[in-house]
């Protein structure tokens, strides 16, 4: 497998925006509208309260993110993303350790995601992790396809 480095960056960094814009296209051609209508702001992967990471190939060229931001005492996991040139690689798996990692340093004792029906490999990808499903919680709470999970740091 090809070398895969995971850094911390901000939110509003020119480059994640770009990539948050391929997730954002891939949730809309599954979903519809915007993708995802979650308020998220550049501050809530903010240190202490939250971070955000990337995953980078040999060549600088980023090929996965996600971000945490606090939610009481858990960590909640957004944009979690792998460009598809570079899935089935360990990329997400990788970067949502890293996540974990950060969350639990910083006193988190979960961490909780939403994600929905029409992302199979997103589920899969976090029930192989550990994660089990929790009563809704967040932005899409109550509708029809949401699935909120939540693993024990």
């Amino acid at each position: 497998m090809e070398q895969i480095i995971i850094r911390e960056t901000p939110f509003d960094d020119p480059a994640v925006r770009r990539l948050i814009g391929l997730a954002m296209a891939e949730l809309s051609s599954r979903y519809g509208g915007s993708g995802d209508d979650t308020p998220v702001a550049a501050s809530d992967f903010a240190p202490p309260k939250g971070a955000f990471f990337v995953a980078e190939d040999p060549t600088g060229r980023l090929v996965g993110c996600a971000g945490w931001r606090a939610h009481g005492d858990d960590a909640e996991l957004k944009r979690m993303f792998t460009i598809e040139a570079a899935r089935g690689r360990g990329v997400a798996r990788r970067v949502l350790a890293a996540i974990e990692n950060s969350a639990r340093e910083r006193g988190c004792k979960r961490v909780i995601l939403e994600t929905g029906d029409k992302q199979p490999e997103a589920i899969a990808l976090y029930e192989k992790c550990g994660y089990e499903r929790i009563e809704d919680f967040g932005y899409y709470k109550g509708q029809p396809g949401v699935l909120s999970y939540a693993r024990v740091l």
